[in-house]
């Protein structure tokens, strides 16, 4: 038979368990309160918040509003969205109209803390470039409209044939797709970088290194694009795609032309009349290999290669953003090298994969 624990002893174990359990409880809580303690960042789609959390890490509260595969330009917000940039302590987003939607939330969100437009800030002089419509009803009224091609200050011969006539400055607009110039993502990375360090000052030296470290692989990707680019013959340098989204890789990485081929999204059923204007112009551009982008119809965009007695890429481009999270896409080096090495393979180059250091 067991005999009762002496009272000493009986008192001894109770109070320790009860200050391990105060212990315990006194973890949970500081746990918690280190949590409630990082500050909440929400970034408008996820180039900006693979960016942000290349630099920040784990010292933030990140929420991410646009999905990988969402298009930016006709988001539409949820209930979630508004809360989080309601309570955030700071607010990234691209600019230039880029995500109509959630720059009118921001502008209307009432709340003292720093809301910035990183595009804005990072490239402050961009492309001009024409408006594209992104609701069916303006896209249907465009579409007897010769397709266009875009400015992007070059200066071709053929100068005239790209939507004859002259564009007028009210048809202009900001090309918001800075990031696919990668010397224009390294400056995003300073401007999220320093509005960082200035909500979360305690770990200013933290974003000061990893942003270094990120500038330096920004800086050995952009080499490595211009080295697999330069393997296209110069004949084959034009860019056919989808989208007019490019221009800022084009203007970058040494292409001679580029077109887009407007109408073609999934939403859209393009005329006879439109398909066959399509395929002339791929036919006169006399390019190996057309481009489509995630949201491209790909019925149609077949039907306009096969006629057109080119290749459409089996790889589409990412414009718009990253592909899904913890995929090859997923993150912006990945995002710039799986367009490049589909660009530069569909026109003839040879493209050898990104090693993470300077281009060989």
């Amino acid at each position: 038979m067991l005999k009762p624990l002496p009272v000493k002893l009986r008192t001894l174990l109770a109070s320790g368990a009860l200050a391990f359990g105060v212990a315990l409880g006194g973890c949970s809580q500081s746990s918690e309160t280190s949590s409630r303690e990082k500050p909440l960042v929400v970034a408008s789609y996820s180039v900006l918040c693979d960016l942000t959390t290349e630099i920040a890490q784990d010292t933030i509260d990140m929420t991410c509003l646009i999905e990988p595969g969402q298009d930016p330009h006709t988001y539409k917000a949820t209930t979630l969205a508004r809360q989080s940039l309601e309570q955030a302590q700071l607010v990234l987003y691209g600019g230039y109209d880029f995500e109509p939607e959630i720059i009118k939330l921001v502008q209307a969100t009432n709340t003292p803390v720093p809301k910035i437009a990183v595009h804005d800030q990072a490239v402050p002089s961009p492309i001009m470039a024409e408006a594209h419509h992104h609701d069916d009803h303006e896209q249907e009224k465009d579409d007897h409209k010769d397709d266009h091609k875009d400015h992007h200050d070059h200066d071709h011969d053929h100068e005239e044939e790209k939507t004859g006539s002259a564009q007028s400055d009210e048809e202009l607009e900001p090309d918001p797709h800075i990031w696919h110039n990668v010397q224009h993502a390294i400056k995003m990375v300073e401007v999220i970088r320093s509005q960082l360090a200035a909500v979360n000052p305690d770990d200013q030296e933290l974003y000061a290194k990893n942003a270094k470290q990120l500038t330096t692989n920004l800086e050995q990707l952009d080499a490595w694009v211009k080295a697999q680019v330069a393997t296209i013959p110069k004949g084959q340098r034009q860019l056919i795609t989808t989208h007019d989204a490019l221009g800022y890789y084009i203007n970058a990485y040494g292409f001679s032309d580029s077109d887009a081929l407007q109408g073609l999204s999934a939403e859209e059923a393009p005329t006879a009349a439109r398909v066959k204007e399509l395929v002339q112009k791929i036919k006169k551009s006399k390019v190996p290999t057309i481009f489509a982008e995630v949201t491209t119809n790909d019925k149609v965009i077949g039907t306009v290669a096969r006629e057109a007695k080119v290749k459409l890429s089996e790889q589409k481009l990412l414009v718009d953003g990253l592909g899904e999270k913890g995929s090859d896409t997923g993150t912006y080096i990945g995002m710039i090298t799986s367009n490049t090495c589909a660009i530069v393979d569909g026109l003839g180059g040879n493209c050898s994969s990104f090693d993470g250091k300077a281009a060989k």
